[in-house]
């Protein structure tokens, strides 16, 4: 934990802030804040947007160190060791490679743990296994044990950059529990999760209890799991305002007005959507075939060597017609095709056979720059299309060639449209992750594409950051635009969709 210090076998922590600020910040992160966690506890962190969650995680987690990332007041303690901090040059420092051994940690954005030096899932599974010494046989039984515990046991061979949001999710989480860590911080273990999957990690979560690990979720969602803890804190503006089982506190003031997600609630907003006009269509898939090492798709490079068989056909014969001013959600299992679908709408991934027409063009063999003014697309890491140094510079990149005089209108617009309008000076990285989501929206929201494309828009998102969501959407089909939206939030998708469609099998079926 600290350099040099004795490690003990109390697996319980705690941690004491009086106030923790990053370097350069005149405000405090977080502050007053006390929080302990006893072995074979579940404790959830509730909380809305900026509300200092993962701050507290990454604290916790060694992930932030006090002096090297910030300042802290307080302590920290695992087990009988408590390092205490006043905020200056004197402090102990945390050494990261001990700590993680007793403290492992999931944070929301899943690839932050993956090493990405390893070929497969397996080989993901082991590399912290090797760090720490251990015997190979014994290895490759830890690795086979969680592998099937987190639901990746037909995955091993895998590559981990090809699987999708939630077996990306499932394989950190692995990486996390497979050395027995003491304490398991989990930020948004939910997220892109499907029902299987979810199940799994409630599961997971339970053995792990029942062998004394002390578990700390955070979220923006008072869901399922967070619902099974025994202890709630609920964070609002970076300090704790309630604290307390979850039948005390699941139907009090402090809950709402943090703008969490409760279950049943804004996640799936009341009402139907009116039917949408009969206009024509501005996105058709035709019969489209694909699959990865399947073949040389037509007009483009292939997707890659000759892989697993099972996984070469993953869309079949595809059709999907959408048309201007609707709005259809696609959910489906965790693997099984719907970004994929997604990527055919702009060009970035070509179909073996079949084809894709947007706004009544055959897009074969046109670059996927020139189709991106037609579709825009929200990726499911928003990091992925982040990349200017303030916010109104990202919504307003490339605008000004579409939009001319218009462009700073359209950008203002956009902005306002996700509620962000106050935060045009900040910088990208220094949005939470849900205002980063959001952010990325707004930029397809500016060039008002004929299709928009949304692949797990609701993920990390608290109640106001869905009903920014729905209007932003709402607002742009009524604009004309034809919105596809992929989501694992079935709730979500019934109240906020025209038509339900499911993927499974390589084919799409109404729900």
């Amino acid at each position: 934990m600290a350099d040099g210090g004795a490690l003990v076998s109390a697996a319980s922590a705690s941690a004491r802030i009086r106030s923790f600020s990053f370097h350069g910040d005149a405000a405090a992160a977080l502050r007053d804040i006390r929080i302990s966690f006893l072995p074979g506890t579940l404790t959830a962190v509730l909380g809305g947007s900026g509300s200092g969650k993962s701050t507290l995680g990454k604290l916790l987690a060694g992930w932030l160190r006090p002096g090297h990332s910030g300042v802290m007041r307080g302590s920290l303690a695992l087990g009988a060791e408590r390092l205490d901090f006043d905020g200056g040059s004197g402090d102990p420092r945390i050494n990261p490679a001990v700590w993680s051994a007793r403290v492992g940690y999931v944070p929301q954005d899943a690839a932050a743990i993956i090493s990405t030096v390893r070929s497969n899932v397996a080989e993901e599974l082991a590399f912290g296994l090797e760090n720490r010494g251990v015997p190979r046989p014994e290895m490759i039984r830890q690795v086979a044990r969680v592998a099937e515990q987190t639901g990746l046991s037909g995955l091993t061979e895998r590559d981990p950059a090809e699987l999708s949001g939630g077996e990306l999710r499932r394989l950190a989480v692995a990486c996390a529990v497979i050395a027995g860590p003491e304490v398991l911080v989990l930020d948004e273990p939910m997220a892109s999760l499907d029902a299987a999957g979810a199940s799994g990690l409630r599961n997971l979560v339970a053995g792990l209890l029942d062998a004394g690990t002390a578990v700390v979720v955070l979220s923006q969602r008072a869901d399922v799991l967070a619902r099974s803890a025994g202890r709630w804190i609920i964070l609002d503006g970076g300090t704790a305002v309630a604290d307390g089982s979850p039948a005390d506190l699941q139907e009090g003031a402090a809950l709402r007005d943090a703008g969490v997600v409760q279950e049943g609630g804004a996640a799936g907003m009341p009402g139907t959507l009116p039917a949408p006009p009969a206009l024509p269509a501005v996105l058709e898939l035709r019969g489209i075939g694909f699959g990865y090492g399947a073949g040389t798709p037509r007009g483009g490079a292939g997707p890659g060597p000759a892989g697993d068989p099972a996984r070469a056909a993953v869309l079949r014969d595809l059709d999907l017609t959408l048309r201007a001013g609707e709005i259809v959600a696609i959910t489906g299992p965790n693997g099984a095709g719907k970004s994929t679908l997604l990527r055919h709408a702009n060009g970035l991934l070509r179909p073996q056979t079949g084809d894709v027409v947007v706004a009544g063009t055959n897009i074969a063999g046109v670059p996927a720059g020139r189709i991106a003014a037609r579709v825009g697309v929200l990726f499911q890491q928003p990091r992925d299309q982040l990349f200017e140094r303030t916010v109104l510079r990202e919504v307003s990149f490339g605008l000004r060639r579409l939009a001319g005089a218009g462009a700073g209108d359209r950008a203002q617009e956009a902005l306002a449209a996700v509620g962000l309008a106050g935060a045009a000076q900040a910088h990208p990285a220094e949005l939470p992750s849900s205002q980063q989501r959001l952010l990325a929206l707004a930029t397809v929201l500016a060039r008002r594409p004929a299709v928009i494309a949304l692949d797990e828009p609701t993920v990390g998102l608290d109640r106001p950051g869905l009903e920014r969501l729905q209007h932003a959407v709402t607002g742009a089909a009524a604009r004309g635009a034809g919105v596809v939206m992929v989501t694992h939030d079935l709730a979500y998708a019934r109240a906020n969709a025209h038509r339900v469609l499911a993927l499974d099998g390589g084919n799409l079926r109404e729900l």
